[in-house]
């Protein structure tokens, strides 16, 4: 193998990692934990992981509606309360009744930022 297509090869790879959800994920939100607010950055952003608001790892909508950023740590617990709550209370065929993900860290933040105005 020469080195062009060496160099072929690597871009191409690249671009298909770039395609995926959590490298998208990566490049519309900041980098920090929806839950605890953790900011990540360096070796430490492969413990921040895409959680699926649905828990459907198949729906990824190009907007990134579907997804939020969270520490290994919160993701966890948000299965397991996902698996606590499906113990716990009544589940239709079609998933729970409501969403499990009620913390939205940057509800608002619009608005404080319009209200700041150019400096």
């Amino acid at each position: 193998m020469n080195q062009n297509s060496l160099i072929e090869e690597a871009l191409r790879e690249k671009k298909q990692r770039e395609n995926t959800y959590r490298e998208r994920a990566l490049k519309l939100f900041p980098w920090l934990c929806g839950r605890c607010g953790r900011e990540f950055s360096g070796k430490k952003l492969k413990e921040l992981t895409v959680h699926h608001r649905d828990h459907n790892h198949d729906h990824n909508p190009p907007d990134g509606s579907n997804w939020e950023l969270l520490c290994l740590y919160c993701h966890d617990n948000e299965h397991s309360r996902l698996e606590d709550s499906a113990q716990y209370s009544e589940v239709t065929p079609e998933g729970p009744q409501k969403s499990f993900s009620t913390h939205q860290p940057f509800a608002g933040l619009d608005a404080l930022l319009k209200k700041k105005g150019p400096s």
